[in-house]
């Protein structure tokens, strides 16, 4: 079963694909006929582990040479992915399409499982669910980080435009400074009895965005430190490559996967954006 994603027709190797459209809460499941496409039984069922041990059992029911082909594997489906996969079930992912408007707004998920597994079955070539493990790890802190760094440059901006227009003298103290200096001396600003309100109030949200900045900063480095860690311990290889840091080898790595999921280098190229 594992050279399933080699094949070029599944109804050589199973006999009924289990479409899930995957949600919040809930997961609707078909089971369909691999060789006439035929809708053999349809249920939905709690997003859980109960869920998705009903669902299990529910296939059971059926043929056991299956393919399981879910939407969204790496989001709302990625407990079910996960469960399925510490029982060596196949499964193949499917992207989440635009739903096609349905009259007077109607939304069917048991239709769209059964689409999912048709789907499946009308591929040429299938795709399988991104690897866990030291993938997700990564995939983790890469968003993690991403959002420390893009919160620490909103606050540099707006820390510049405040300073722009400090009262005078406290202007003065910030010229000839830039980068992180200006959040150094920003951070050192102390309140004088003697300031008016406006001054009292500008030293005190510049105080705040330079500790914001600060502890922004501080954290994405943390982040880029446990990702180097993974890095170095899984492929080592990648940061010996001109220009390969540590976050990109990170990207690089989360877009790959495992192997098998880049079927090709030209692939691997339009997935990278460089073809």
């Amino acid at each position: 079963m594992s050279s399933l994603t080699d094949l070029t027709d599944l109804r050589e190797a199973i006999d009924v694909v289990i479409g899930v459209d995957t949600h919040v809460a809930t997961h609707a499941a078909a089971v369909v006929d691999a060789r006439t496409g035929a809708v053999l039984e349809q249920i939905t069922v709690e997003a859980t582990a109960e869920g998705y041990a009903e669902l299990v059992e529910f296939a059971d029911a059926h043929a056991v040479l299956r393919m399981w082909a879910i939407e969204g594997t790496g989001s709302h489906g990625a407990g079910l992915t996960r469960h399925l996969s510490t029982l060596e079930e196949v499964v193949i992912e499917l992207d989440r399409p635009v739903r096609a408007k349905r009259r007077n707004g109607a939304k069917s998920d048991p239709l769209d499982a059964v689409r999912a597994a048709r789907e499946a079955l009308a591929r040429p070539r299938l795709g399988t669910p991104r690897a866990g493990h030291d993938r997700q790890a990564l995939a983790v802190l890469v968003a993690v980080r991403r959002s420390a760094v893009q919160a620490a440059a909103d606050a540099r901006r707006q820390l510049f435009s405040l300073i722009m227009i400090t009262p005078e003298p406290l202007r003065a103290r910030f010229r000839g400074a830039n980068g992180m200096g200006l959040v150094r001396i920003a951070a050192s600003l102390r309140v004088q009895a003697s300031w008016d309100i406006e001054t009292t109030i500008t030293v005190t949200a510049l105080r705040s965005l330079a500790r914001r900045i600060k502890d922004l900063t501080d954290e994405a480095e943390v982040h880029e430190k446990a990702i180097a860690q993974i890095v170095r311990d899984w492929r080592p290889d990648l940061l010996a490559q001109p220009g390969v840091g540590p976050i990109t080898a990170a990207i690089v790595l989360c877009a790959w996967s495992h192997p098998g999921r880049v079927h090709s280098e030209a692939a691997f190229a339009m997935l990278a954006g460089v073809a």
